[in-house]
């Protein structure tokens, strides 16, 4: 929510990893201390290929679900059926509307981890299909290159220049609605030609990809 964004804003609680030759290091920017660990981590895939659409677990009509594979152009709607922890079960619309690309000095309050990195801003419309209760929900998106994989740079956290945002207390009704913006990374240089949902059954390994 934005009073929590605010606050770890203000104390630099702002997480970055850089993937190099397979790994992964992630820091976070803070006054006067920076600590690091290591971990692996794996790129996702694009394909071309359609799967078959998974079934929601709400009365949504199968035959109003977006494929796994999907290929779609920003600005237009796939219709996803959606979990969020373990009691929450729906179906969300998600709509890609920009991909924006930001300057390194948008990453100031990341440190010295963000150098070489070019941010990305994903700007998202979430709608409950459904009409289950998503509230409080959240939503995650990968920005990918030319290829159809990941970009080699997992960040996480807020700018000034993209905000995220969760589903409000009455995200529980059809229709209802949110603006949010996913920020994504590149080394500089690189570029992001598409961004890419990859939760749930069918789309972990068969993403839907929204291009510019």
């Amino acid at each position: 929510m934005q009073v929590n964004r605010t606050l770890i804003a203000s104390v630099g609680a702002l997480a970055l990893l850089l993937t190099a030759c397979g790994d992964a290091t992630t820091g976070t920017a803070s006054p006067g201390a920076t600590e690091a660990t290591t971990e692996t981590t794996t790129s996702t895939t694009s394909t071309t290929s359609k799967s078959k659409a998974p079934a929601p677990a709400d009365d949504t009509p199968v035959s109003d679900v977006t494929a796994p594979g999907t290929e779609l152009k920003v600005g237009d709607r796939a219709v996803v059926p959606f979990k969020y922890g373990t009691e929450k079960n729906g179906t969300i619309a998600i709509t890609v509307t920009a991909i924006d690309q930001g300057a390194n000095a948008d990453l100031a309050a990341f440190g010295e981890k963000a150098k070489g990195i070019t941010p990305f801003y994903i700007r998202v419309t979430v709608e409950n299909v459904g009409g289950t209760d998503l509230s409080y929900s959240s939503l995650s998106l990968r920005a990918l290159g030319a290829d159809g994989k990941g970009t080699g740079v997992i960040i996480s956290g807020d700018t000034k220049q993209c905000e995220s945002e969760t589903a409000k207390k009455d995200f529980t009704t059809v229709g209802a609605k949110y603006e949010t913006c996913v920020l994504q990374g590149a080394r500089e240089g690189a570029a992001v030609a598409a961004a890419g949902y990859a939760n749930g059954d069918g789309y972990d390994k068969s993403p839907i990809t929204w291009s510019k």
